[in-house]
């Protein structure tokens, strides 16, 4: 039996047990070691908490993120917030949540946060915002201004190995999270991210957008189009995530950039094209050949061969051209029927060079 993955947490639960434990150790003048957060559904979760600073008005704390067993690159990352009570101020009642240091700042439109608002999304804010509520009300606070800052100190280094620069989030990591909890290698990063850069796209007013398998493809697709930065839109192996998800835009056409490995296994119908989800089985795609018409000889050629890459190899040796455009055009006619919209086949080899573009139209 395989091990059962353990589940984390996310960046916006953690900056709601920061700021907490930050709010909780200014009304008892304790330093707070641990403390119970309010997720979104009701539940409580307790998080170990370091309190950095601390005087009669104003707080440091510091949670580490875990994000369990996902290979998240922000797991380990310290979040901290800095919380400040102002007592008889004319703003008494008001929670302001404010971003700090490699915490991103919005700069397109399109996304949940409004331009040059922080990155923290709407539910990881109300988060805050409600155990910072409750912190004052457990302690039996009189109405005051309570001050929330956000950091993630290594949140810039951390946003280099993310989409962020691309969304328009600059200067840091986003504060993300529906539930507070990381459910490991679960698809929501991934398609919550395709979702955004499909938002910037549209408000962007962009007509043709760029979906890509990875980076190889997409910078040869870059250099081949000079499409606006916008239209790029990385849907990795969510192949039919991406098809289905584009038909609630006003897109006028799709370029996919991809390899070969996976164009097969899309024009196969696979839906998903990561390795896990299933090796690509030659015999298969010998069928796949006969049943769209291709010469038995050639299908002949692919018995021995043990993975897509050797049959590109063999069918661009033999000068076989037309099979790996029959490839293209019946991937590009099937992701038309579940996108709904024109789309082109950009297919690249494994050393970014162009082997040949062909469209559903």
């Amino acid at each position: 039996m395989g091990k059962t993955l353990r589940s984390g947490f996310t960046t916006g639960a953690c900056a709601a047990a920061a700021a907490r434990a930050a709010c909780t150790a200014i009304l008892m003048q304790q330093r707070i070691k641990r403390i119970d957060v309010t997720f979104p559904d009701g539940s409580l979760v307790a998080f170990d908490t370091s309190i950095e600073q601390l005087t009669a008005d104003h707080a440091t704390a510091a949670v580490i993120k875990d994000a369990g067993d996902d290979p998240d690159v922000t797991n380990g990352a310290r979040i901290t917030a800095d919380v400040t009570i102002c007592a008889n101020h004319q703003s008494s009642g008001k929670i302001e949540v404010t971003g700090g240091v490699g915490v991103g700042v919005v700069t397109k439109p399109g996304l949940a946060v409004a331009v040059g608002s922080p990155a923290i999304n709407p539910v990881p804010m109300q988060m805050i915002r409600t155990n910072v509520g409750e912190a004052l009300q457990a302690c039996g606070c009189e109405p005051c201004l309570v001050s929330v800052r956000i950091n993630v100190p290594n949140g810039v280094e951390l946003a280099e190995k993310t989409l962020n620069a691309r969304l328009g989030i600059i200067g840091g990591i986003s504060i993300l999270g529906t539930t507070g909890i990381v459910r490991p290698l679960s698809a929501e990063a991934w398609t919550a991210t395709i979702t955004s850069s499909l938002d910037v796209a549209q408000a962007a007013g962009i007509d043709e957008i760029v979906l890509s398998t990875g980076r190889t493809s997409e910078r040869c697709v870059q250099r081949l189009l000079n499409p606006p930065e916008e239209a790029l839109v990385m849907m990795g192996d969510y192949l039919h995530f991406s098809l289905k998800e584009v038909r609630k835009y006003r897109f006028h056409k799709i370029h996919m950039a991809t390899m070969w490995a996976k164009l097969l296994k899309g024009a196969m119908g696979h839906g998903q094209t990561h390795v896990r989800h299933g090796v690509l089985d030659t015999q298969q795609v010998r069928d796949f050949f006969l049943k769209h018409g291709v010469e038995d000889t050639i299908v002949e050629m692919t018995v021995g061969t043990n993975t897509a890459r050797e049959i590109l190899d063999m069918l661009l040796i033999k000068k076989k051209h037309h099979v790996i455009g029959l490839v293209c055009d019946v991937a590009a006619r099937g992701y038309e029927r579940i996108s709904a919209i024109e789309t082109v086949i950009h297919l690249v080899d494994g050393h970014g060079k162009l082997i040949c573009s062909r469209g559903s139209r």
